[in-house]
């Protein structure tokens, strides 16, 4: 497997492409956390600078060199679950974040299909295509019941007592899904890639 950076010399056009897309999707999937956050009680996000689009607060330098290198990074916003007014509230704004990428991957359909019968250039419409692809794989991913990801903390929110108190038996099922989901993230691509197709086909059949 190449890592990401070979494509800066395989196609420079492509690689600065797609690292803005990430960049931007990221960016706002933390933003949303801290603003769920926010109007939820919690201002440790936004005391923290969050509520920005700056993407050195929100995804940290080594972050963005780790993409740039290899393709993957992460971005973390802190919360206070103690903070928020409700018991749900934490499960709420877990959940902020890979919505936000839910929205954008169908606003990037949109926008592909706006950019098709535009007429664009080949190149911008597979973009704003691949840009719906990631942020669905943002999504899917980041709803994983996996720690540090938003799954495990919505599951945390519900069943606090029962992840402390069987501990073996989630370590042994996080282990699995860890591995399913790094073997399966090229068929979630391609799942991603359904989707976005089957939206530009209702799209189509809507206003075409």
């Amino acid at each position: 497997m190449n890592l990401f950076i070979t494509w800066l010399w395989r196609a420079p056009q492509f690689f600065f492409a797609v690292a803005i897309l990430v960049i931007f999707s990221v960016t706002c999937h933390e933003f949303f956390h801290a603003w769920c956050a926010l109007k939820l009680g919690d201002s440790t996000a936004a005391d923290a600078g969050h509520l920005t689009f700056n993407p050195f607060r929100q995804m940290g330098w080594f972050s963005l060199l780790m993409l740039l290198l290899a393709g993957i990074c992460w971005g973390q916003v802190p919360v206070d679950p103690a903070r928020m007014r409700r018991r749900c509230d934490p499960a709420l704004v877990a959940a902020a974040g890979p919505l936000t990428n839910l929205v954008l991957a169908i606003l990037f359909v949109i926008l592909t299909y706006v950019a098709v019968r535009a007429g664009a250039n080949e190149f911008a419409c597979n973009m704003l295509l691949y840009g719906a692809e990631i942020n669905f794989v943002l999504c899917v991913f980041n709803f994983l019941p996996i720690p540090g990801l938003d799954g495990f903390a919505i599951l945390h929110t519900f069943f606090p007592r029962f992840l402390e108190n069987s501990s073996e038996a989630v370590r042994g099922a996080i282990f699995v899904l860890v591995v399913l989901a790094l073997v399966f993230i090229d068929s979630l691509f391609r799942l991603a890639r359904l989707a976005a197709a089957v939206l530009l086909v209702l799209l189509d059949g809507c206003f075409g």
